[in-house]
């Protein structure tokens, strides 16, 4: 049988390259296997098969289908008592005949022991998001992460396949890198990342790859221009009609002349009056942000609590947690007598810094490290949460406010927080 394959050589030589001569000097213990072809069910069963018969040790593997192209890569040490060519010619004979094209490359000692050192190094995960990922996308990403001297090792899709037809419906797409190294400067990194989602339509989030990144518990939303479209605050005062005096008193604080309890007592103040009843009618037609109930949906089947931490109001926070199965609810409230607002916030004000104190808090609660936990909002008063949370997010804020988190998304929706922690639309799919 061997004699028989031994004949198929010439033929084969047009399919298998060989980077250090030709087959009959392969004797390196250590080789790299690189095949690729049409992928079909039990390719790497018939190779590694032939490996097996002679107990042939695997030092990696990779493997990947890219449109039913494989790409299959296996580092393999062949000891001395094994006869190397025999067996790489049954793995040229298979190859042939299953139309792949197979590589064979002699890895020396220096070369194994420097692949061998390289482990242990810091590991990263960058994570570009965009409605469209264009190749001008990469290059900006790739050119970053090379400037710094650090090495891509995996390049993984999250999102599902796009469609060739536009369907209308809101398009995602989302590549994760694995990145291995120590960066020259991360700060400088983290800038040059920056700029590019400044100079084209993406998002971009540079995490540690450590093992909170794998266990986060506990998700903590802002509720104002984050769980819903709107600020509840001006919704109440249009039906008040007083919404003019209402922003004139958000711009103040804005301009730093008044801080966020001043704001808030003074705002409340004038929808003195109004009546109970009104709330409701404001609920109604609250809108929730793109992708909230697919967020919420998928987190609370993964086993992710989730928090309401909002200077907003409890009435629309208790709402929402009804609609989309929240666990914590921590806002301010709104004084009620005789069925009409008095003008005046019940209890303690939840201000930036209580904010970040009530995610302690609950992380406490459920006994989980703060790095644990994921922190979205958008405003400057989100901002000391967003800081304290193991990943805080800005989601479509501010410029200074976006600047300031160490992550934002500003292209997507609040599903696409989904990405950041690893998941991909097909785990989605298969949840159903």
């Amino acid at each position: 049988m061997r004699q028989a394959r031994s004949a198929y050589l010439p033929c084969l030589r047009s399919r298998a390259l060989y980077n250090h001569g030709p087959l009959a000097e392969a004797t390196q213990s250590i080789l790299l296997l690189h095949v690729t072809g049409e992928d079909r069910p039990g390719i790497t069963a018939s190779l590694t098969r032939i490996l097996g018969r002679e107990n042939i040790e695997i030092l990696d593997i990779n493997q990947t289908v890219i449109h039913r192209t494989l790409l299959l890569g296996m580092l393999v040490r062949i000891p001395p008592s094994v006869e190397s060519t025999a067996v790489l010619k049954d793995l040229l004979f298979t190859a042939h005949h299953a139309d792949l094209r197979l590589r064979i490359t002699p890895v020396d000692d220096d070369q194994y022991d420097a692949w061998v050192q390289r482990q242990g190094k810091p590991r990263f995960i960058l994570t570009l998001l965009a409605r469209r990922l264009g190749a001008e996308h990469l290059a900006a990403v790739s050119a970053v992460v090379a400037e710094q001297g650090l090495n891509i090792d995996i390049i993984t899709r999250l999102s599902g396949r796009p469609p060739r037809i536009d369907d209308g419906r809101p398009r995602r797409a989302c590549v994760e890198f694995s990145v291995r190294g120590q960066p020259r400067d991360e700060d400088a990194l983290r800038a040059a990342l920056m700029q590019s989602t400044r100079e084209h339509p993406i998002d971009i989030a540079w995490q540690r790859d450590n093992i909170y990144r794998r266990i986060r518990r506990l998700v903590a939303f802002d509720m104002d221009s984050t769980l819903i479209r709107h600020e509840v605050i001006d919704e109440l005062a249009r039906e008040a009609g007083v919404y003019e005096q209402v922003s004139d008193i958000t711009e103040s604080a804005m301009r730093g002349e008044l801080d966020f309890d001043q704001s808030l007592v003074r705002r409340v103040a004038l929808l003195k009056g109004l009546p109970e009843s009104t709330l409701q009618r404001v609920a109604g037609r609250l809108n929730l942000t793109e992708g909230a109930e697919r967020l919420l949906a998928a987190l609370k089947s993964f086993g992710y609590k989730t928090a309401i931490i909002s200077g907003g109001f409890a009435y629309f926070g208790r709402h929402l947690q009804e609609k989309l199965g929240i666990d914590y609810v921590r806002t301010n409230d709104l004084e009620i007598e005789q069925g009409v607002l008095t003008g005046r916030v019940k209890g303690e004000i939840i201000n930036a810094q209580r904010k970040a104190q009530l995610l302690e808090e609950i992380a406490g609660q459920e006994n989980i490290s703060l790095q644990q936990t994921i922190a979205v909002g958008d405003g400057a008063n989100d901002l000391p949460m967003l800081a304290v949370a193991g990943l805080g997010i800005a989601f479509h804020a501010k410029p200074l406010v976006a600047q300031s988190a160490r992550h934002k998304i500003s292209t997507l929706g609040l599903d696409s927080i989904l990405y950041l922690i690893g998941v991909r639309d097909r785990d989605l799919l298969e949840e159903r």
